[in-house]
């Protein structure tokens, strides 16, 4: 498990451990939750509250209420605990705000369920900023959900005036994070998709994209677009094959998609098992990476899965980092291994699907001229020797 968890629940753990101190009377624990139903990280909560800490978490009452309430009671929580109000769309935020003092000082935030799935089971982000303004932010936006009458309208129009969705032309700032809080688009109107699709289509060398569950036509338009940004997308499941295709003539753009080896597959491989905790069963990343090598990386983060009920019904989160080579250089990292572990079961899944069972396959060709020539001529490959080589 701790193989598997990479980290990220050990992070989760010691970010709500903050609040579990000598001092936890000075600090304050806000979280929003689809998924909560790990019983140690209620427990975790707990032992904050027992330590003295303010805690209080509102948690979905639809799709998991009943597996969200039974890992409650069990925790010991209830009482810190309240339902979220049930209407129209999803209620898919994960965040926890750390407060010191009456102060909000830093976010956990990202895609990452509160189950033995999330942390454990598939890809995943859990993203800490320390950052009072943001933090506010969402503070201020976690007292607006956990108003019992709050409704789709009110959501709407205070997070555009929160952080409004920039023009079409528009990068993002370079002082501050963007906050972009759902729901927050009309209907059938998806200007942030629009705006992120944007982002892309200006990139200088490289865009990276992770796609758990949809394949917007947005997004569709950007990557079946030939031209000289190298773009990336992994996805959880295989977009339609016609999608597929059109992909993959683009010339620029290149894909993998979640797939195991099964026994027999490589020479000596006996094959893979998956854990079996998510209908999803490799990606629930949602995130975006725009030129994430170059001096000036964006870098869009969160809860939302790039499709028009992520902006227009659910409550959500993303956050929007400018120029930030750090973050930029971990995200793109973490991606590119994920990337390069599916693609060649992604790769060996298609060959069997088209009844190709290639003697050769798995091998190393050893003579420079077999596998040289190919990566000077235009294409995908020239396009990764050019950028990974400048």
């Amino acid at each position: 498990m701790q193989w598997l968890s990479r980290g990220l629940f050990e992070a989760l753990l010691r970010f709500i451990g903050r609040a579990a101190c000598p001092d936890a009377a000075d600090y304050t624990l806000r979280a929003m939750f689809y998924e909560f139903r790990y019983l140690p990280v209620g427990q975790a909560f707990r032992a904050a509250r027992k330590a003295g800490a303010d805690v209080a978490i509102r948690y979905e009452a639809q799709s998991y209420k009943k597996p969200n309430e039974a890992m409650i009671a069990k925790a010991g929580i209830k009482g810190l605990c309240k339902p979220q109000k049930v209407r129209g769309g999803v209620r898919h935020n994960k965040f926890i705000v750390l407060i010191n003092k009456g102060l909000p000082i830093a976010v956990w935030t990202g895609s990452t369920n509160i189950s033995a799935g999330g942390i454990f089971g598939h890809s995943n982000v859990g993203h800490v900023v320390w950052d009072t303004t943001l933090a506010q932010r969402f503070l201020d936006y976690w007292n607006a959900l956990a108003e019992p009458d709050v409704t789709r309208k009110a959501l709407l129009d205070a997070n555009v005036e929160v952080e409004p969705t920039p023009a079409s032309d528009a990068l993002p700032p370079v002082d501050r994070m963007l906050t972009l809080f759902s729901p927050r688009d009309a209907e059938k109107k998806p200007a942030t998709l629009e705006w992120y699709a944007d982002l892309m289509r200006r990139a200088n060398k490289i865009v990276c994209m992770t796609f758990a569950f949809n394949l917007d036509q947005i997004f569709l338009d950007v990557l079946d677009d030939p031209g000289e940004t190298l773009r990336y997308a992994v996805f959880d499941k295989s977009p339609d094959a016609a999608d597929e295709t059109k992909i993959d003539q683009a010339g620029n753009s290149v894909i993998a998609v979640g797939a195991k080896y099964e026994p027999g597959d490589l020479e000596n491989f006996i094959g893979e098992t998956l854990t079996g905790f998510n209908k999803n069963r490799y990606i629930h990343d949602k995130f975006l990476l725009v030129d994430p090598l170059g001096t000036d990386p964006v870098v869009v983060t969160g809860t939302a899965n790039f499709s028009d009920a992520s902006q227009c019904a659910n409550d959500e989160n993303m956050v929007v980092i400018r120029g930030n080579t750090r973050v930029a250089d971990i995200y793109f990292g973490d991606f590119m291994r994920v990337f390069d572990h599916l693609y060649s079961r992604y790769l060996v899944e298609k060959l069997k699907q088209a009844g190709k069972n290639d003697p050769n396959a798995g091998f190393l060709k050893e003579d420079a001229k077999d596998w040289v020539p190919a990566n000077f001529v235009e294409g995908r490959k020239a396009l990764r020797r050019r950028n990974f080589m400048s």
